[in-house]
Formats: structure tokens, C-alpha cells, sequence
């Protein structure tokens, strides 16, 4: 299993942080890769996303399912690949540092089975750590730039 974590700051309260955390509309487009994604339901997504896997890109299809939320500091996911054998799953806490700073924290794991996961795994100790760091980074931009654009 390869799992990863990544930690940004942030000049934003943390109730900021958390609406935007807490609906997945908003960090779904954000990870890298991103094609497409269709909300299930409030708790479950469907993301489409082109993993650059080094030597070769390919659409990856996932089911992700919000399984805990603890506002306003952590969101826990699971996921399921639907076009690969991928599992794992993965979080995002939001620590107050002070009134007017926060912490995000991304934390992803992800494995893979079946035939293909002997030659994945290996592939995933490189892909997740990207994947994670990009994704909450993108968050942290997304989130600076909704605040200046509000203000």
C-alpha cells in the first residue's frame, strides 16, 4: 500500500477552510488530472481523473465515499477504483493555529490488486506522494483565491 501525507498553512480561519473541505464539489476538480466527476449523493462521488502513471497516462474512474465528517476539522474518505482494482482511502484535517490561521493536512493511501497489482504498487509509491501534495496545495490555492476574490 502506498500512502502519503501533505501539510500546507494557511492565512485563512478555520471555518473557512472547512465549507470549503466539507463539500466535495469544490476539491473534486482539483486533483491532478482532473476530467470529470458526478456527484452521487452528498456523502459519495464519482471522480474521473487521467493518472500519469511515468510511462503511461490513463483514464482512472474512482468511487469515493465520505465515510466520517467532524466539523470543522476532519473529513475521512474511502475509495474504490471502478475502471482498475484500486482501493484505499485517505482524509483531511484542518488544525486552528490561531483565530485567523490553519493547518490543512491531506493524508492518501491507495492499493492495488488483482493481476496488475504486483506491477502498481510499485507504480503508486510514486503517484500517490504527488497526487496528495498536489491535490492539497491546489486546495490551498483555490481557497486563497476564493478569499481575495470575496474581499
Amino acid at each position: 500500500m502506498a500512502n502519503h501525507t501533505h501539510q500546507i498553512s494557511l492565512t485563512l480561519p478555520q471555518a473557512s477552510v472547512w465549507a470549503f473541505i466539507q463539500d466535495m464539489d469544490h476539491w473534486a476538480p482539483l486533483i491532478p488530472g482532473y476530467l470529470a466527476h458526478e456527484m452521487v449523493s452528498e456523502n459519495e462521488v464519482t471522480w474521473v481523473f487521467e493518472a500519469d502513471l511515468g510511462f503511461m497516462k490513463k483514464p482512472v474512474k474512482l468511487k469515493i465515499d465520505i465515510t466520517e465528517r467532524q466539523e470543522p476539522t476532519n473529513i475521512q474518505f474511502k475509495l474504490e477504483g471502478l475502471s482498475d482494482n484500486f482501493t484505499g482511502g485517505g482524509h483531511f484535517d484542518i488544525s486552528e493555529i490561531d483565530r485567523v490561521t490553519s493547518s490543512l493536512e491531506g493524508y492518501l493511501d491507495i492499493s492495488s490488486g488483482g493481476l496488475m497489482g504486483a506491477m502498481m504498487n510499485p507504480i503508486l509509491k510514486t503517484f500517490v506522494p504527488k497526487t496528495i501534495e498536489e491535490l492539497t496545495n491546489n486546495i490551498g490555492v483555490a481557497l486563497t483565491n476564493n478569499l481575495s476574490v470575496s474581499e
